[in-house]
């Protein structure tokens, strides 16, 4: 069974509704969609020849080299949702050299990490495979947890082990987000200064986004938002959760929002919802990759599909899953990760 049969099959009655869509609002012509000559995207730009080379890097490790797509492999869980709770489902991962070993072994384009994780085997393999050094997290430990993401390392450590790419998070619409904005801006103010590349989490975070029993932290105006102030301080790549529902800037009543936008730049299909989070990386000329989410169980190879699927079609620039790989045997992790590399690599699945 080829890939496209088998996407059909794992998806199944939703498969028409996932491959078969047209969008209308955003046409595909107006973006720039992934392909081999993604760099070209940066060629007018200010980023300098060592940036583009580190870009470059990314861009045409693993299996999806030379394709324009990306599916990185992230686990810096051992701090954002605590070591034992993220671990304890498969133990080798508290041995951060198994880490990078499903990386390299599932044909990841990069493992991103923190910088214990990634310092402790640098000299190893930091010339094997793209290192992403996450330069912040949230620390869980503080009692009553905080919720915001602190700096653990240095734009200048990261560099010294070798690293392609320094990684960050900022909790848009947090109380501490003007700090995180400008604190992260130096970070990769920094990073290109030294000739790497950037990879920005935007992920939204305020109690008040959750009303009346709807949660519009994934809504597709709040997210594209987070994403459009992620390339203004120069994310050369842009992580983001998959889109869920839109109308947050309505309903929550919050900045500059008109209903007319909403009936022209979207509808409430999810490949829609993603292209309006594309759009907001300038069109796509900023590579924009989704998260995997959460390990569910036995529904992960669907969840996975889909989330794919959902990513190449709405013009985005792959996937960045960690939970459905590692909190699995080491088998099953990389056949996971094959499998939605395999969605970006099928020429019959094409942008929307």
């Amino acid at each position: 069974m080829d890939t496209f049969e088998k996407v059909q099959q794992v998806l199944g009655d939703q498969a028409e509704y996932f491959l078969g869509h047209e969008s209308k609002k955003i046409p595909k012509g107006k973006l720039a969609a992934p392909s081999s000559c993604v760099i070209d995207n940066f060629t007018n730009s200010d980023r300098s020849t060592r940036v583009l080379k580190s870009i470059s890097e990314l861009y045409n490790h693993g299996r999806l080299k030379n394709t324009g797509y990306l599916n990185i492999l992230p686990i810096d869980q051992g701090i954002e949702h605590s070591a034992a709770f993220s671990f304890y489902k498969n133990i080798d991962y508290f041995d951060p050299e198994n880490i990078i070993k499903l990386a390299i072994e599932a044909g990841c384009n990069a493992v991103a990490s923190t910088k214990g994780v990634l310092a402790m085997h640098s000299r190893k393999y930091a010339h094997k495979i793209p290192f992403v050094v996450k330069l912040n997290h949230n620390e869980l430990l503080t009692y009553p947890n905080t919720y915001d993401q602190i700096k653990f390392s240095s734009v200048i450590e990261a560099w010294n082990m070798g690293a392609t790419a320094v990684g960050a998070t900022i909790y848009f619409g947090s109380e501490e987000s003007d700090r995180q904005i400008q604190e992260i801006a130096l970070a990769f103010e920094k990073a290109h200064e030294l000739g790497m590349a950037t990879i920005l989490w935007c992920y939204t975070r305020n109690n008040k986004f959750n009303q009346n029993g709807t949660d519009y932290h994934t809504a597709a105006d709040l997210t594209g938002q987070a994403n459009h102030i992620g390339v203004t301080i120069k994310a050369d790549i842009i992580k983001q959760k998959l889109p869920t529902l839109n109308y947050g800037f309505r309903d929550l009543d919050l900045g500059k929002y008109d209903e007319e936008m909403y009936q022209k730049l979207g509808t409430d299909h999810p490949i829609d919802l993603c292209r309006w989070q594309v759009a907001n990386c300038y069109m796509g000329k900023i590579g924009l990759i989704n998260s995997g989410g959460a390990s569910q169980g036995d529904s992960d190879i669907k969840e996975a599909v889909k989330a794919a699927v959902i990513n190449k079609r709405a013009g985005g620039s792959g996937l960045i899953m960690g939970r459905k790989a590692f909190q699995k045997p080491l088998k099953e992790g990389i056949e996971i990760l094959n499998t939605v590399q395999n969605v970006f690599l099928d020429g019959r699945i094409t942008v929307a």
